[in-house]
């Protein structure tokens, strides 16, 4: 059964439009104890035949640990999407529902390398001076979600100093667990600084730095 109808695919066509580069996404499964693996392998082909300049490869995290680690992929399934380079852009569950449009926003961003960001918003991410991993907790049937899970993603863009996991809370109980998720969207900022809710660019930012600082 097709997860991606054929009445939506000018509608995603015309969202993501035209691509001036190759993006690629890894996929990495796993063959035990991955509910949705098969899932979303199944997206992430249809998706693929869709958008022309995307390309998809797909490894298993026991196979091809040596490759996981490089990329510091720990759990499955993970969705890496990157061109060039690896922007530090993840994301970890099958992107349904409402989180769909991250994933197709991700790909816009990489594949017309322009992470869209206010110049304000790069001038402050230009301050951070050591690593920043983002955890963004959603839900697909959250409409708040993607709109989050996105500017992480951009941030991540933006600077190298960024990392940004989009992660179903559902699909990993025992990390929503450990981070206390009981809204979403719920973003994590280096282990120890949380904070819930959409928010502005602006003030998403702010409470990046003020996690750093």
């Amino acid at each position: 059964m097709a997860f991606i109808q054929e009445s939506d695919k000018a509608e995603i066509k015309a969202q993501i439009g035209e691509l001036t580069s190759e993006v690629k996404i890894l996929l990495f499964t796993q063959r035990e104890n991955c509910q949705y693996c098969g899932e979303v392998r199944t997206v992430l082909e249809e998706f693929s035949q869709i958008i022309e300049k995307v390309r998809l490869e797909m490894y298993d995290i026991e196979s091809d640990n040596e490759l996981a680690k490089k990329y510091d992929v720990k759990r499955a399934p993970a969705i890496i999407v990157m061109g060039e380079k690896d922007h530090g852009i993840r994301y970890y569950g099958l992107p349904a529902g409402y989180e769909f449009v991250a994933l197709m926003n991700a790909v816009r961003m990489v594949g017309s390398n322009n992470h869209e960001l206010a110049p304000e918003t790069v001038e402050q991410l230009s301050k951070l001076t050591k690593p920043v991993h983002i955890q963004v907790f959603v839900t697909p049937s959250c409409p708040y979600c993607p709109n989050a899970v996105t500017l992480s993603h951009q941030f991540a863009m933006a600077s190298d100093l960024v990392t940004a996991d989009g992660v179903e809370a559902t699909e990993f109980p025992e990390l929503a667990m450990q981070y206390n998720v009981r809204g979403v969207p719920r973003i994590v900022v280096n282990e120890d600084h949380h904070f819930e809710g959409a928010m502005p660019e602006q003030w998403f930012v702010e409470e990046v730095l003020k996690a750093v600082n």
